[in-house]
């Protein structure tokens, strides 16, 4: 076996209750398979002090969610793959983001030195704390403090990516590597724009994990009669370019599911879709941790 070279973790922070929820796939020792499923952004808790700051409704602002997708790929566990998924709403706190890619014209005072204020997605209004909704409505009716920030990076963001970074880490030490899987959903407005697609595999154009990782998704979600396209209008997020380091035997790869599969997107309910889109997900999961990802080591 070669060396591998773990995964640093973060230190622990401040754990606001509930803000993720952890489900190993085996309930004490080694994980039995290197597969780690994520879903940042399927979170539902809107905390009373975002809602007090809001100019949207609850409603209106859970468009931006992947509403739903820790459903979808909650017998993960059962498959022998580790599952996290953020409780708390993508629009209180993205973990999908740098934890300080923050806008400055959204504070009544100044952030620090280090926060990351000219990034495209910051630009976008999508920073680790969102100015809009997407369609591009403002969220809130006054401005936010420096203070009120912290206290979602250090209670909801930080905390989460120490433990995704733990999942890592554990599995590289059982099995040399692990493959990361980042769940995650468009709105079929957007997979129509991509020519119709029902699914975007992102492996950051090949950088994030090995060819091998995403042509198998490709293929098994291909043979169950999906249209799957590659890095168009999405190649991976902050977490599948922070975490996917083929060298270090990191493989990360994002999902993206068309909405129009599994929901109707005007009420947020799912619809008659939902069970086969799960059942075809439990279908390609099974296929995750049967792989013999040896051949990547």
């Amino acid at each position: 076996m070669s060396a591998v070279e773990p995964m640093e973790v973060a230190e622990p922070a401040p754990v606001v209750p509930g803000s993720f929820t952890l489900r190993r796939a085996a309930a004490a020792g080694a994980p039995p398979t290197p597969v780690i499923f994520a879903s940042p952004h399927s979170g539902r808790i809107y905390p009373d002090d975002m809602m007090a700051a809001a100019a949207l409704d609850a409603q209106a602002i859970r468009r931006s969610e992947d509403a739903f997708v820790d459903q979808l790929v909650e017998a993960a566990p059962a498959a022998g793959a580790a599952l996290i998924t953020a409780n708390f709403a993508r629009a209180y706190i993205d973990v999908n983001r740098e934890a300080f890619e923050l806008d400055p014209a959204m504070f009544a005072d100044e952030l620090p030195d280090f926060a990351r204020i000219r990034t495209a997605r910051v630009a976008a209004g999508l920073g680790a704390i969102a100015k809009v909704v997407s369609e591009g409505q403002e969220i809130y009716s006054r401005k936010l403090t420096y203070a009120e920030a912290r206290l979602r990076i250090e209670g909801a963001h930080q905390p989460y990516h120490a433990a995704l970074a733990s999942l890592i880490a554990e599995a590289q030490a059982a099995h040399g590597l692990a493959i990361l899987v980042d769940w995650h959903s468009m709105p079929s407005m957007a997979a129509r724009s991509a020519g119709g697609c029902d699914m975007v595999l992102g492996d950051r154009f090949g950088a994030a994990c090995a060819e091998e990782l995403t042509a198998l998704a490709e293929r098994e979600l291909e043979d169950r009669g999906y249209r799957v396209i590659r890095n168009t209008p999405y190649a991976g997020g902050y977490t599948t370019e922070h975490y996917g380091r083929p060298a270090r035997r990191v493989h990360a790869l994002q999902i993206e599911l068309n909405r129009g599969l599994y929901l109707d997107e005007e009420t947020l309910t799912p619809t008659a879709g939902f069970g086969r889109l799960k059942a075809d997900i439990e279908g390609l999961t099974r296929a995750l941790t049967r792989a013999d990802w040896n051949r990547l080591r």
